[in-house]
């Protein structure tokens, strides 16, 4: 009789675990699942802090600051291609590069030039939302020391290095769509170098503390 009780007991076990298993997502599948919202979190950690020592690190601390995290949340390649449309072909593999480099400066730059004071200011995770292409968007939003909130949305996707973020949507307004009309507009209309020129001044202004 204990034996037939303790093979008993044995097959309970191995029927909660198999229901345990069967009923909740493995740990790799809750891992996935968090993974945007991680990407997400370390960006606004990173720039929370970029905020709170900005007058100490000046902008060129803030954007030495910001660019390993700026590089590991975000797919820059992909942006920037995506920005230039059907004219990313058009350039040659120099072009692209240069581009590119130009680009992610500028992208890096934006941040150090925003972020660069703190009044009390805090993220908020509001939700993480499924989009199509097998897109993520992370729902958040930026309480201002007024209290007045800014939506801060974005779009990621996952790649070879994991979640990135590839589009930031500023209270509705998406940042790849204004880039995206106005470097192919110059491009089609005046040329490589003056869209190259265009962002570098664009550059510059970052750099105004």
């Amino acid at each position: 009789m204990k034996v037939l009780r303790a093979i008993k007991s044995v097959l309970q076990l191995q029927i909660a675990v198999v229901m345990l298993l069967i009923m909740s997502p493995s740990s790799a599948e809750t891992q996935d699942a968090a993974e945007p919202q991680q990407v997400v979190n370390r960006l606004h950690e990173a720039l929370i802090k970029a905020m709170r020592e900005g007058a100490k690190l000046g902008y060129q601390g803030r954007y030495e600051l910001l660019a390993p995290v700026v590089d590991q949340t975000h797919d820059l390649d992909f942006i920037a291609r995506t920005a230039l449309g059907a004219n990313w072909s058009q350039l040659d593999a120099k072009q692209q590069r240069t581009f590119t480099e130009v680009f992610r400066k500028l992208s890096i730059g934006t941040y150090a030039g925003w972020f660069k004071s703190h009044e009390g200011e805090r993220f908020e995770f509001l939700e993480q939302q499924s989009m199509p292409r097998d897109q993520v968007m992370v729902r958040t939003r930026l309480v201002q020391s007024s209290g007045e909130p800014v939506r801060f949305d974005y779009i990621l996707r996952k790649g070879n290095d994991g979640w990135r973020i590839v589009n930031v949507l500023a209270d509705g307004v998406s940042d790849l769509a204004l880039k995206r009309v106005e470097y192919r507009a110059i491009l089609q209309r005046d040329g490589f170098p003056t869209l190259i020129d265009m962002l570098k001044k664009k550059i510059l202004l970052t750099e105004q503390d």
